[in-house]
């Protein structure tokens, strides 16, 4: 049985105030994997942190960053004024054992994504040249992937991804959950999901669910916050007026993104809504 207590905690509240805007670890999200942190810098901040036993990618959602790690320095990097710009992130891989430094030459904004690792690749930086983005879905359940630290890409545990959403459009829909270790049909990952919403003031929805609804949570999550995903489904709705953006880490046993969608909303893949006795088009797959 999941108490009512712990249900709630699947939101994690932004501080909104100085350097830790958000802190998650293992131990206070009470699962296995996931590590993931953002700070927020003034010029001239400096960050310094080793994992031990952790791989780390630090995306820079905004500003213009320095970023050491062990012998690498990739000075003054980083592509955007807000994570609502039209381009993708530089983001930096560094393995277990090695200090990285982050230096904001202007206000910046970085994400801290953790996960088991034993040390198999070497730092990289990752440019927004490499990165592909990709539209997913149809009408109003249209949306925009940047796929950072996708599964194509090396890495021991962290997948990593950003999604926007335009205003009154649902994301991460039909619903889909990847809380079993069934692969090819479905993989064990747990996710973390760092919400931004343009402009700041708005607020999205965020449904936490299983099939049995042990776990059944719906959360009006606002700018900044974070909704842990430990298990079962989790679609989200971006109210009129409010465009959506959010970040996802994912980590688990094995490193591949595999899905189920909840089985009563799957018709939603081959119909739209209305069109019960329409041709089905061909299904579009997405996160």
């Amino acid at each position: 049985a999941h108490s009512r207590t712990i249900l709630m905690s699947l939101l994690v509240k932004n501080t909104r105030q100085g350097q830790d805007r958000i802190t998650i670890t293992p131990q206070s999200a009470g699962w296995e994997h996931i590590g993931f942190g953002v700070k927020r810098l003034a010029p001239g901040d400096v960050v310094t942190q080793e994992e031990t036993g952790r791989e780390t990618c630090v995306v820079v959602l905004s500003g213009i960053v320095t970023l050491r790690a062990g012998e690498h320095t990739w000075k003054e990097i980083g592509a955007r004024t807000s994570v609502f710009d039209e381009r993708a992130p530089y983001a930096g891989y560094i393995p277990p054992q090695v200090q990285w430094q982050v230096t904001a030459h202007t206000d910046a904004e970085i994400a801290i994504c953790t996960a088991p690792a034993e040390g198999k690749y070497q730092p990289r930086l990752i440019e927004p040249s490499q990165i592909k983005r990709s539209v997913r879905g149809v009408s109003t359940n249209t949306r925009y992937v940047t796929d950072i630290l996708p599964q194509g890409e090396p890495a021991e545990s962290l997948l990593v991804v950003e999604v926007r959403t335009p205003q009154s459009h649902s994301s991460s829909y039909p619903p889909h959950k990847h809380d079993q270790d069934a692969i090819p049909d479905e993989s064990f990952l747990e996710e973390t999901y760092y919400h931004r919403i343009n402009p700041p003031q708005g607020f999205v929805f965020q449904r936490v669910y299983t099939d049995d609804r042990s776990l059944d949570e719906s959360m009006a999550v606002e700018d900044g916050d974070v909704v842990m995903v430990p298990r079962g489904y989790h679609p989200v709705c971006a109210p009129y007026g409010y465009e959506s953006y959010y970040l996802n880490v994912m980590a688990g046993p094995k490193r591949q993104w595999c899905f189920k969608n909840d089985p009563a909303h799957e018709w939603l893949m081959t119909r739209g809504p209305g069109q019960a006795n329409a041709p089905a088009p061909t299904p579009v797959f997405f996160k």
